[in-house]
């Protein structure tokens, strides 16, 4: 409970004449103000409406065997994803004779840049990425690369994830030894 107190700071006069003044004591109860806070905060609790999750919409296709999507050389970027937050890339299909050229490493700062630039150079009609993720590679990546096909305005259908090739794991593993990647 809380009081006030209005006295008069204890400067009286003494003497003849001089009135006592009363000494008034105003007291506040505070009780139906916190029964009216916590009436608020179960309110508030009761009526708000907790974040709602978001989802990337993903057109997966059906699986259907019989239906294989071919994929021309030129508008094929193939993406790699290793472990460290490594990321590897070729354009086209690997020959043995050009792995040093075709082969490539970055991060995924500069992923964007690439898929924009092969955005821009291929037709819409012939361009497909595909996205491959290593067995070290996290989960986190995964879907990093997915946002970053929606940052780019990637069309659904010009994207896809499969399987990776052991080809293709032995060249992750290979850079990566030279690289001291852990």
């Amino acid at each position: 409970m809380a009081e006030m107190d209005t006295s008069s700071g204890g400067h009286h006069k003494k003497g003849p004449g001089v009135k006592k003044s009363k000494k008034l004591s105003t007291r506040v109860d505070l009780t139906p103000m916190v029964d009216l806070g916590f009436l608020l905060i179960t309110f508030f609790v009761f009526t708000t409406t907790m974040s709602q999750s978001t989802a990337m919409n993903m057109n997966e296709p059906k699986d259907d065997s019989t239906q294989v999507l071919k994929v021309k050389n030129s508008g094929a970027m193939t993406i790699l994803l290793g472990k460290g937050d490594q990321v590897y890339y070729y354009y086209g299909q690997l020959e043995a004779d050009k792995l040093s050229d075709q082969f490539k490493s970055t991060n995924f700062k500069e992923i964007r840049n690439l898929i924009v630039s092969k955005k821009k150079a291929t037709k819409i009609d012939d361009l497909m990425y595909i996205i491959k993720s290593d067995k070290e590679s996290t989960f986190k990546n995964a879907i990093d690369i997915l946002d970053e096909m929606s940052i780019c305005a990637v069309p659904p259908g010009h994207y896809a994830e499969v399987d990776m090739t052991a080809t293709e794991e032995l060249l992750i593993r290979k850079t990566e030894e030279a690289n001291g990647i852990k």
